[in-house]
């Protein structure tokens, strides 16, 4: 750094010939050296100034970026705590098609233990095994005494259990609260409900999923609450009525178990639909590992179970030789027999006489009248004419057991197939796929799909399998049935039931063939006849009847009974109108003008 002199020697000289002192220029110099030295330390300390106050903002700035960020994050442990509170999944509810609740969501509490918190586990496992006697006190004091720091209890508590356990007063046991599916009505329609469980569990909360049913079905419609309540087309009292009828008749024929269908043939909306054994959704059983799946209650018989429903299927064969201008109602054939195919033989039950017309062949349930008919539209065109009514392919019912309900069908359809499934033997189907193949025969030969949801719009635009004509002449033959054929029992003088009956020898479940002794027995009704509105269907898995001397095991004894007492209870509750209510009326008046 160079310096300016204090004493500049040009101003010093002109200074002495002027006769100015030269200190006085010293001082000058001195004063500008010093103002000079000032500016520059005041412009240092505004440089330090504001290199500090960058400093700061700097540091504030990155302090402030910092709580950003950790107000941004979520700990582990919050973390946990959050997933939790999404599990606490909450459902809609599922209602009848008047509203009543079926199924709804209730709060409970969970129950665990920290083993490491426990005082005396010896006393704890023995109280929690006097409260919950299902758990074994020796498991639970092995639980707590293996290192672990959390073991679960009970998922789901009662109230007076969890005040039973609240009593107890021991430290290291805990509540967490959640939500458990509660069904109010019990085993109240058990297979189309089906049940819940639990999915991803946390202490606080858990995931409540779909198990089977319509629960399952709509698990994402029942999560989000943006749509509304599932609305069935389940009828409560109906519903209830069929199955207190079918536990009876049951009981009564001796069976194994049993199905029972009502539904709208317009529609397709079923108003009951009913598997016995049942259970109860609100303490579901677990699957079965071995023997016999259909002998567990979880098994839907009305919809899941395949059988071969026997005479049932001779309408079909009516229909088309009928629709396809074959033949007439009053065509009469040959019906001698048996009929030989190979070392197989086709024969009926009993003597029917040697010809009989195409009615007075369903009337009767002729096995060869019906084999006749069959040979008369060969294996391919029977095919396809089965299929038109969905019976070679899966109902769609909502109900995801359903589509396990695959129909059997030969692999080779040959001329003994066709003459057997003409009457409903070699061929395998639910009593879903009866009840949807009937509503086309009477409701004027429109193809309808089943529903269970109420706002359904499947069949918005059925469409014609069968002629109308064709339809109104099959229902004048299924009331001939009841009136003057296998189904005699089944005819009410207060209404006009119209029907077939089936019954077909068991098939084992093991091995080929069928038991010598086992049936499953059904019964097909439609009413009120008049105009069609309804078809029920009842299936018995080995009944027999030992009201009289020797077993009776066909329809007519059994499924037919168990049918016709349905129908005079729930034909009131469907608004059905008795067909002599006016007679009734002018016959009690006369009683009464007569007493007088």
């Amino acid at each position: 750094m160079i310096r300016s002199p204090l004493r500049p020697l040009i101003r010093i000289l002109a200074a002495r010939e002027k006769g100015i002192d030269p200190d006085i220029i010293e001082s000058e110099e001195k004063v500008k050296r010093l103002t000079k030295k000032i500016i520059l330390e005041k412009n240092r300390a505004k440089q330090r100034i504001l290199l500090l106050i960058c400093m700061f903002v700097l540091a504030f700035s990155l302090i402030g970026i910092k709580m950003s960020l950790l107000a941004s994050y979520v700990p582990t442990h919050l973390a946990k705590s959050t997933n939790e509170n999404i599990l606490d999944n909450s459902r809609n509810k599922i209602t009848d098609r008047n509203g009543i609740v079926l199924a709804t969501n209730i709060k409970t509490f969970s129950l665990y233990v920290h083993p490491f918190e426990l005082i005396n586990r010896q006393h704890v496992a023995r109280s929690l095994s006097n409260i919950f006697p299902s758990l074994n006190r020796d498991n639970l004091v092995k639980k707590f005494s293996d290192g672990r720091k959390f073991v679960w209890i009970k998922k789901s508590l009662s109230p007076e259990e969890r005040e039973q356990v609240k009593n107890l007063g021991e430290p290291g046991i805990y509540f967490g609260p959640r939500e458990i599916r509660l069904y109010p009505n019990g085993r109240f329609a058990a297979h189309v409900l089906g049940g819940t469980t639990f999915g991803r569990e946390g202490v606080r909360s858990a995931e409540l999923i779909g198990q089977a049913g319509v629960e399952l079905s709509f698990n994402n419609h029942l999560v989000d609450f943006e749509h509304e309540d599932l609305t069935l087309t389940i009828d409560v009292t109906s519903q209830g009525i069929i199955e207190k009828v079918l536990g009876g008749g049951i009981k009564i024929m001796n069976a194994r178990g049993g199905s029972a269908i009502l539904m709208d043939v317009h529609n397709g909306q079923i108003i009951s639909l009913v598997s016995l054994p049942d259970f109860d959704p609100n303490d579901r059983p677990s699957l079965p590992t071995h023997g016999d799946p259909s002998l567990s209650p979880l098994f839907n018989r009305a919809a899941q179970g395949i059988y071969e429903l026997g005479s049932t299927f001779k309408i079909f064969t009516a229909a088309q030789v009928i629709d396809e201008g074959i033949v007439s109602p009053n065509t009469v054939l040959d019906i001698k027999g048996p009929i030989y195919f190979g070392k197989y033989k086709i024969k009926d039950h009993h003597f029917l006489g040697e010809e009989l017309s195409v009615e007075d062949i369903m009337v009767k349930s002729s096995n060869i009248g019906t084999a006749r008919l069959a040979a008369k539209v060969g294996a391919d065109r029977q095919r396809k004419f089965l299929k038109k009514f969905g019976l070679l392919d899966l109902t769609g019912i909502e109900l995801p057991e359903a589509s396990r309900a695959k129909p059997q069908i030969p692999k080779k359809w040959s001329k003994l197939s066709t003459a057997t499934i003409s009457y409903g033997h070699g061929i395998s189907v639910s009593p879903l796929h009866l009840a949807v193949a009937y509503s086309a025969i009477v409701n004027g030969g429109k193809k309808i799909l089943p529903t269970l949801i109420k706002n359904s719009n499947k069949n918005a635009n059925p469409r014609n399998i069968i002629s109308r004509e064709t339809s109104i002449i099959l229902q004048d033959i299924l009331k001939k049935v009841v009136q003057f054929g296998t189904a005699r029992n089944a005819s009410l003088n207060d209404y006009s039931i119209g029907g077939k009956t089936g019954t077909a020898d068991k098939v084992h479940h093991k091995k080929a063939g069928y038991h010598d002794d086992k049936v499953i027995t059904t019964f097909v009704a439609t009413f009120p006849m008049e105009q069609p509105r309804y078809v029920l269907v009842v299936t018995l898995d080995e009944p027999e009847d030992w009201s009289i001397d020797k077993p009776m095991r066909t329809a007519g004894w059994t499924a037919v009974p168990v049918a016709t007492e349905i129908i005079k209870r729930i034909a009131p509750i469907l608004g059905i109108e008795p067909n002599i209510m006016v007679d009734n009326i002018n016959v009690g008046a006369s009683l009464v003008e007569v007493g007088n």
